[in-house]
């Protein structure tokens, strides 16, 4: 176990039994979701800033941290979605959150 990070206070098979049929759920919703991609105009999906972090953040799940990595999967994908700019805005560029930073924008990704 890496330095840091909590125990689990349930054992493997306790987690697989409470968690298993949720996260089964999840999975069948994002393969819906990608399955709804692939049936539209593939150049304007593959622009989107949106599922080009969707997709890096698939990448990351499947992806077990090196021996030292501090970093768990849930704080790598965070990182990946969120904005790493400091200075604040003048103003609100939207009304709603996106979800995720456009880091092609800047050059970032």
């Amino acid at each position: 176990m890496q330095p840091g990070v909590i125990p689990s206070p349930k054992t493997g098979r306790e987690l697989v039994d409470e968690y298993f049929i949720e996260n089964r759920t999840r999975l069948l919703e994002i393969a819906a979701f990608l399955d709804r991609l692939d049936r539209t105009d593939a150049s304007l999906v593959d622009r989107d800033f949106r599922v080009r972090a969707f997709r890096d953040a698939l990448r990351l799940l499947d992806a077990r941290p090196a021996a030292g990595e501090a970093q768990t999967r849930v704080e790598r994908i965070q990182h990946l979605l969120s904005d790493p700019t400091t200075e604040p805005l003048e103003k609100l560029d939207t009304k709603s959150a996106r979800g995720a930073y456009d880091r092609w924008q800047l050059g970032v990704a």
